[in-house]
């Protein structure tokens, strides 16, 4: 074999190799095959996660991550991306954005998040969302109260639910609740960005001020007196839904407007808080659209 031959060999190997490694790390990001273990860095030069201040967080995921650089109301710090997921951001020339983009392999980004969650390669460094208060309310007519839904999947589900039927807002509790985080905000899918989550300190006082700014307040209950359809009586809705575990608590279940129950005709009573969410805001739509005008 010719030298010329044996560089074409090696020109050959090194783009199939690379190929394959631009596929296993494409697959790796969309979570279709496991991260090996990361090794032990060699150099203290070698890149190392931010240190995030109380008032930080990280976002990752495809959706997540382009909806909050779309929100202008957060503040950016930086973003990680790997090279085959900046194509697919779709952000455009990243020298023009206002904070700064690293290339990093997916490896660097497990580092930070722990090799379970599925980032499809990019992580952004944030602050929260401003804190958002009840009198923002005024223009709403249909609002999700949670009381005490603490897993961060199911409230990010609900957070998707809610944007898709075009609540107002999000209302739950300081205590037992799942405060802004990735897990969260990948669950919601880019929903956390367009919808307010109120966290309020006192829940029962929070429904009292529902009632005063009109919204009629229903409790969902899987023993509630009467089917849902036929328990709304306004033209503003607050659905109120509890914890994952022991449902609405007995300080709720006194205060608000009405309990009720979304009947289902199979052997099964009760559904995920998020599935009953969804089910819940599909009748309230219907009846609201009948009421508007």
């Amino acid at each position: 074999m010719s030298k010329n031959d044996n560089k074409d060999k090696s020109a050959r190997d090194t783009h199939y190799a690379t190929l394959r490694r631009q596929v296993r790390d494409a697959k790796r990001e969309r979570g279709e095959i496991p991260t090996p273990p990361l090794k032990k860095r060699r150099s203290n030069a070698d890149w190392t996660p931010p240190q995030l201040a109380p008032e930080q967080v990280f976002l990752y995921g495809l959706h997540t991550v382009r909806a909050a650089i779309d929100n202008p109301e957060r503040k950016l710090i930086r973003l990680c991306v790997t090279q085959n997921a900046l194509g697919r951001l779709e952000i455009g020339d990243t020298d023009a954005l206002p904070f700064p983009v690293d290339i990093v392999p997916p490896q660097e980004i497990d580092r930070v998040l722990g090799p379970e969650a599925i980032h499809q390669g990019v992580m952004l460094e944030t602050r929260p969302l401003p804190v958002r208060r009840l009198d923002a309310l005024k223009e709403s007519r249909l609002l999700l109260v949670l009381d005490q839904v603490t897993d961060p999947h199911n409230v990010g589900a609900i957070m998707r639910s809610a944007v898709a039927f075009d609540a107002g807002a999000i209302i739950t509790t300081q205590r037992h609740s799942p405060t802004e985080s990735g897990v969260l905000a990948k669950s919601a899918s880019g929903a956390l960005e367009l919808i307010p989550y109120i966290q309020v300190t006192n829940l029962a006082e929070a429904l009292g001020e529902l009632h005063r700014l009109g919204f009629q307040t229903i409790g969902l209950d899987s023993e509630g007196p009467a089917p849902i359809e036929g328990t709304f009586a306004g033209e503003r809705v607050a659905l109120v839904l509890g914890s994952e575990g022991k449902g609405l608590r007995q300080k709720t279940r006194e205060t608000v407007t009405s309990l009720a129950r979304l009947d289902m005709p199979g052997a099964i009573k009760s559904l995920n808080v998020s599935n009953a969410a969804a089910i819940a805001l599909y009748a309230t739509r219907l009846h609201l659209g009948k009421t508007a005008g």
